[in-house]
């Protein structure tokens, strides 16, 4: 079976006035009783696929827009504890395994599917320690961020610090922190906890723009030039979420700037917050901008920092060629 590179060509960052968001709707609801803790979710331009937080097998649910289920994706591959869902460029979904409440895995995965029903595991360690962590962002070229949920409200960032393998642990390494404060916005499970505890990612498909969000915000970022960690370091537009009993998931709905979330419980809606524009990567990157009609009350912050000491701005070329010949070593077409 031939192999297919790793790397994907998309567009640059997306250079227009500041972004702002709309009032929320509903999309559709799911009812479909066997998806009672969406923790993660991803979309193609017709359908929507969703996972269930835990779990003992390799399960995604792909659904029309209307929310009806039209088919279940499986491996045989038994997950730890998913909480996450991102969908590549060549359709490859990747499954964050990564969730830890008690602090205890000596290891974390990422677990990737296909349409197929090919899927491979790879396992990741922390340098310092485990984490429990609730988002990935898959940026354009492929690359992994892994954003721990901290009760503290400052989220490490971490990435793969070589190639991963499905023969080994690979080490991760922090490259960025993401501080967060209390917004006020009601809806946590939690109380003010849950304003700060990052609980999902996403990047849109065409890498301009990322997201992150807690239990009652979400927070919005360009990303110039397709760079994640220096996309952190700028400050983002808040976008204050529904009420829901349990909100974890997000995702860009295509290379729009529009965004969808779930929330865990069934029956559950998937809710619609419009783009009223588009952000503009410089205004986004510098701190006294204003980069949005709604901006966090007590804006994150990001620190970036790599293990040599210096800016990690750049690397992901480096890092997409190591990733093919691990994806040829591996035997199993896994196209970023």
């Amino acid at each position: 079976m031939a192999a297919i590179g790793i790397a994907c060509s998309l567009p640059g960052p997306a250079q227009a006035a500041d972004l702002a968001y709309g009032s929320a709707s509903r999309l559709c609801a799911v009812t479909d009783p066997r998806i009672s803790e969406s923790s993660g979710l991803a979309v193609d331009r017709s359908r929507l696929f969703t996972v269930n937080d835990g779990g003992t097998s390799l399960e995604v649910y792909v659904l029309d827009r209307s929310c009806r289920v039209t088919a279940v994706l499986r491996a045989g591959l038994d997950p730890y504890d998913v909480e996450d869902l991102a969908r590549a460029a060549d359709g490859t979904l990747w499954l964050a395994d990564i969730g830890d409440n008690t602090r205890s895995r000596k290891t974390v995965a990422l677990e990737a599917l296909r349409e197929d029903g090919q899927a491979v595991l790879f396992r990741f360690s922390y340098p310092d320690g485990p984490h429990d962590a609730e988002a990935l962002l898959l940026d354009r070229s492929g690359r992994p961020f892994l954003v721990t949920k901290e009760p503290s409200g400052r989220a490490g960032v971490y990435t793969p610090d070589g190639a991963p393998s499905a023969e080994r642990t690979t080490a991760l390494r922090r490259v960025a922190e993401v501080a967060l404060s209390p917004t006020g916005t009601p809806g946590s499970p939690v109380g003010t906890l849950g304003q700060v505890l990052v609980t999902g990612g996403a990047v849109s498909d065409d890498g301009t723009l990322l997201a992150l969000r807690t239990y009652t915000d979400a927070y919005v970022y360009a990303v110039p030039d397709g760079d994640v960690v220096a996309a952190l370091a700028g400050r983002p537009v808040r976008v204050p979420l529904p009420a829901a009993p349990q909100g974890e998931a997000i995702v860009f709905d295509g290379a729009g700037a529009d965004l969808l979330v779930t929330t865990e419980g069934s029956p559950f809606p998937v809710t619609v917050i419009p783009a009223l524009g588009a952000p503009a990567s410089s205004a986004a990157s510098q701190p006294g901008s204003q980069p949005g009609s709604q901006p966090a009350s007590q804006p994150a912050s990001t620190s970036v920092s790599s293990s040599d000491g210096t800016s990690d701005s750049g690397g992901n070329s480096r890092l997409t060629d190591v990733l093919i010949a691990a994806g040829v070593a591996a035997l199993l077409v896994l196209g970023f």
